[in-house]
């Protein structure tokens, strides 16, 4: 409707998306029929991140304005996954994903990012970097906090500094949903180290990336998982959410899902996944977020009202 409407678009379709290609190419024709610029990858690498651009002119300016997400823009897959987006005018946010459009559609080479990381360049090397950092700050009395919620994490690199940074005393809380090579409970090498996967009807499938930072906490969203495939062969994003409310309410998501009495499972360090038993009050991760969201949504049961019968019948 917007090409329609005489306004300028460009989209990538990624054809390699699995189990949607045809789908995927029926889509890349009308959107060219409707007369939209449409890309169809980068050579080599399969385009993974998630991200919308919308430029307009307000009052004169020019003002930007991006969507940032964890997860697919496909009108199926968002009635069955559980995902995050960050809608946002940030200055730097709007003119990084204006440099990543022009880099996939070849209008110009990269020249350096304000906040985001891109795979397969940086991302990788960025979480290093960050777990690091959190080894160095953690202390005894004041021990450092990781905590990631991912689909899988399988890539080396990250294991054997996840393991590094338990060791120097590190708390390290995993919610991950899929694969996961790490043994934690190990003592020496991953005792500090918590994994939980939930199970439940939405698959989890958000991203989010938590480093305390010696009380001054960061707090990540992306596209990618800690996989090979995601670090070295795809087109992946990582973001920050800085503004403070909304990094605690990831802080709060994270923590409700290690919580979860329900439908958790605990990995442990002989590799085997046990039902989480509890005698606390049960908690439901998915249905709590579900009433959170509707009470916010006001999808609470309507007020009655009290309508008069006029002469007319209505």
């Amino acid at each position: 409707q917007a090409a329609s409407s005489g306004k300028e678009v460009t989209v990538l379709v990624e054809l390699k998306a699995r189990f949607e290609e045809a789908r995927n190419i029926r889509w890349a024709r009308r959107l060219e029929d409707a007369g939209c610029y449409v890309v169809y990858g980068v050579a080599g690498l399969k385009t993974h991140a998630k991200a919308l651009l919308i430029i307009r002119r307000e009052a004169g300016r020019i003002k930007r304005y991006v969507h940032l997400a964890t997860g697919n823009y496909n009108e199926k897959t968002a009635r069955l996954y559980s995902d995050i987006g960050l809608i946002t005018c940030d200055p730097q946010l709007t003119s990084d994903v204006g440099a990543f459009f022009n880099l996939l559609t070849g209008f110009s080479e990269s020249v350096g990012w304000s906040k985001l990381t891109i795979a397969p360049t940086s991302l990788r090397q960025r979480i290093l970097d960050l777990i690091e950092r959190e080894i160095k700050a953690s202390t005894p009395d004041h021990p450092g906090l990781i905590m990631i919620k991912a689909n899988s994490l399988e890539d080396i690199r990250v294991c054997q500094a996840l393991y590094r940074a338990s060791a120097a005393g590190v708390r390290i809380k995993l919610n991950i949903r899929g694969i996961c090579c790490l043994r934690p409970g190990i003592k020496g090498l991953s005792e500090h180290i918590e994994v939980v996967s939930i199970l439940d009807r939405y698959l989890e499938h958000a991203r989010i990336y938590y480093f305390d930072n010696g009380g001054h906490p960061e707090v990540y969203l992306s596209s990618a998982d800690m996989m090979g495939r995601n670090l070295d062969r795809r087109l992946e994003m990582l973001f920050p959410v800085t503004q403070p409310g909304l990094r605690q309410r990831l802080s709060s998501i994270l923590e409700t899902f290690f919580s979860d009495t329900t439908n958790a499972w605990h990995l442990s360090s002989d590799s085997t996944y046990r039902r989480i038993a509890s005698s606390k009050v049960p908690l439901r991760s998915q249905q709590y977020f579900y009433e959170q969201i509707s009470d916010a949504a006001g999808f609470q049961k309507a007020k009655f009202r009290f309508r008069p019968i006029r002469s007319n019948g209505k």
